[in-house]
């Protein structure tokens, strides 16, 4: 019986938080049919109504639609992100070639399309106001790029492909999470972990004991290539056992390899690239971004990556000279390069970072550090409530209210790492705010932390800071945007500006006010001396060239994939060999330095919303570095600056031109050269 599942009554807790102690697995298949059809229902009304097409009765009435839709699917992919369990593994496969179906037949219908596309070329003559004449832009757009105006054999080959590709990137997370936890490394003796701290060390035998290793260690691998704790294991073998894990993630020939999922997404990629009438995907997906062009996109990484080579090249230089002045010198390895990194930076700015984790127990880190912050520039403040329940016991709550003391929303913070949850850190929406519906948000941020014993406090590394308070910074885009129409709600922007107020938001950790209150020694109080202080931002600049040539040759992977025309992406592609052809064009094949992601485990790109788009972090990275010249020359950490940036680039979502707004806060187009300084990269 359908009125017995609680996805489909409205939620009796605040905020509409959906009551997860309710739902079950078995409940969100027969919610999502329930959803599907009453969306079609009400798109078929506004397709097949009578009246000439108006803002009203076809733009507005379809922001009213698909309300239940969207409420299932948020709660359900929140669930499948963060505790997909094996039931819920099951639905998500079962589902993904039928929501790839549903929103298919939303945007390639022709009725609907002629409708939108009158109210679309009538907007000469319109007085709408700036956000609905943007609402019809943006629809319009959308279901263009969609492939709207395609013929009817053409549409069916395009759902057809887009189910089928919905199916392979649900397979290839799928795979990526099973062989990332075969994959974590089993150490016997506490020897082979040398140099982990008293906590790392709780973690990994906690570790152990959830997989029934008692007395044993277990170290389980993060999404990105570089493990955290290769900066300081001191045995040789424990670092190459653990790089040596993470670089073979899904591409070992067995259940879990990734090889022919990607290779055949890539293929379909390209050919419905072909089919919507572009050169490549890459071509198709930058058509509606920013940077509006694979060749824009192509510049700005060429541009950089010369640079950050060479001084890769003369980091790696120092790192084999100590090597080399030790008693038994051998040749740098990638998972050498961390570990001697830190090296180097205790004997340059006298600074053991690895040192400085007692200073960074969580708790003091979210409320003095990431929240105190935004009360400092927003306003804003934060209440836990134990009363809410979350999607899992670990994931906490936290009401949201306004200067004013009005309510803006709910916040979940979801900090530990456990197997059921995909790598890396992200934010996403349950609710999403909107006047037209009435709707406040409800934000999650994830993170993988590695959880220690009962008892032991959370520590985390300078990594781990700048993690949270970056998801922190998507967390206050998605609660601080307030629009009329859901789809310009939260983070609803293009995907290479998404990147930017997180970014921003990364500038607190070290501010004076800020730094003082949270960093301080969990058993003694003391703050973060200040000649350390120092040496952090003496060595911001440290290890650029690593940094930079890591994340710029994921980039590039992901261009080189995705600029491939229909014809080439057909050839039965050796990933590894495609892989380094890609690096040496653009010029960063050094082995020493290992991209961010290799292909078989490129979530970002293969499972996520980044296809042919990783480049945006270091497109946004230009307006952020230029953001924050702007708030050191106004002051910084002040009320009327946060107003100022909520106002015209937090509130506004996804309600007009992101670079509009960019000009609208900055007073004119952001420049590249505090990135370059920031980077390491000025001549």
């Amino acid at each position: 019986m359908t009125d017995a599942n609680p996805l489909l009554e409205p939620s009796s807790l605040p905020y509409g938080l959906p009551d997860y102690r309710r739902i079950a697995a078995a409940d969100y298949l027969p919610a999502f049919r329930a959803a599907f059809a009453a969306h079609r229902d009400e798109v078929a009304r506004i397709a097949a109504n009578p009246s000439e097409a108006t803002f009203q009765n076809t733009l507005v009435a379809l922001e009213e639609s698909g309300h239940l839709l969207g409420d299932v699917a948020r709660t359900f992919y929140t669930v499948s992100s963060a505790d997909a369990t094996d039931d819920i593994q099951v639905v998500e496969e079962e589902l993904a070639p039928l929501m790839a179906a549903h929103q298919d037949a939303i945007q390639l219908d022709p009725t609907l399309y002629a409708r939108v596309r009158h109210v679309y070329d009538a907007l000469e003559h319109s007085d709408l106001s700036p956000e609905d004449r943007y609402l019809v832009e943006r629809r319009y757009r959308e279901m263009t790029h969609a492939g709207a105006a395609l013929g009817d054999d053409a549409k069916e080959r395009l759902t057809r492909l887009n189910q089928r590709l919905s199916t392979l990137t649900t397979m290839f997370e799928k795979n990526l999470l099973a062989d990332t936890n075969d994959l974590a490394v089993v150490f016997d003796d506490v020897s082979e972990l040398e140099g982990l701290t008293d906590g790392e060390l709780s973690a990994a035998a906690r570790a152990a004991a959830d997989r029934g290793l008692e007395g044993k260690f277990v170290v389980t691998l993060t999404l990105f290539t570089g493990h955290p704790y290769l900066s300081s294991l001191t045995d040789r073998e424990s670092r190459r056992r653990i790089m040596a894990a993470s670089q073979s993630r899904s591409s070992r020939g067995n259940a879990n390899d990734n090889t022919g999922t990607l290779r055949e997404i890539v293929r379909l990629r390209a050919e419905r690239a072909e089919l919507l009438g572009y050169d490549s995907h890459a071509a198709y997906i930058t058509a509606d971004e920013t940077a509006g062009s694979p060749e824009a996109v192509r510049e700005l990484l060429f541009r950089l990556a010369a640079p950050a080579a060479r001084n890769a090249k003369r980091e790696q230089a120092a790192l084999q000279g100590i090597i080399d002045s030790s008693g038994d010198p051998f040749p740098l390895a990638a998972h050498d390069w961390a570990f001697y990194t830190e090296r180097v930076r205790e004997a340059e700015y006298d600074l053991d970072r690895a040192a400085l984790r007692p200073w960074f127990e969580a708790e003091r880190v979210l409320k003095d550090g990431v929240f105190r912050a935004a009360t400092e520039l927003y306003g804003v403040t934060f209440t836990e409530r134990p009363d809410l329940p979350a999607y899992h016991p670990e994931a906490r709550v936290f009401e949201v209210h306004d200067a004013d003391g009005s309510p803006i929303g709910l916040y979940i913070l979801d900090l530990y790492t456990r197997d059921t949850k995909r790598g890396g850190a992200w934010m996403n929406s349950i609710v999403v705010q909107s006047r037209l519906r009435g709707t406040a948000p409800v934000v999650v941020n994830n993170l993988n932390v590695p959880q220690p014993s009962p008892g032991s406090p959370t520590l985390l590394t300078l990594d781990e800071v700048t993690t949270l308070f970056h998801e922190f910074g998507h967390a206050l885009h998605g609660l601080f945007a307030t629009v009329t129409y859901p789809s310009f709600g939260g983070t609803n922007v293009f995907r290479d500006f998404v990147e930017f107020p997180s970014q921003v938001n990364e500038m607190w950790i070290y501010w004076p006010e800020i730094l003082s209150t949270y960093a301080r020694h969990v058993e003694t109080e003391e703050p973060l001396p200040a000649d350390v202080v120092e040496k952090l931002h003496a060595s911001e600049a440290f290890n650029q060239g690593f940094s930079t040539s890591e994340y710029l040759a994921a980039s590039w992977i992901d261009q080189a994939w995705h600029r491939l025309r229909a014809e080439d992406a057909a050839a039965e592609l050796d990933v590894a060999g495609f892989e380094a052809e890609a690096l040496a064009e653009i010029g960063l094949d050094n082995p020493a330095v290992p991209t961010r992601y290799s292909s078989t485990y490129f979530a970002h790109v293969f499972s996520g919303g980044y296809s042919a788009g990783y480049y945006s972090y270091i497109w946004s990275e230009v307006l952020d570095a230029d953001t924050v010249e702007w708030f050191r020359e106004n002051g910084g950490l002040t009320r009327e600056n946060g107003d100022r940036f909520r106002q015209r680039l937090l509130g506004v979502g996804g309600s007009k031109d992101p670079l509009e707004a960019y000009r609208d806060f900055r007073g004119r187009d952001a420049e590249i050269t505090p990135l370059l300084r920031r980077r390491g990269l000025a001549a």
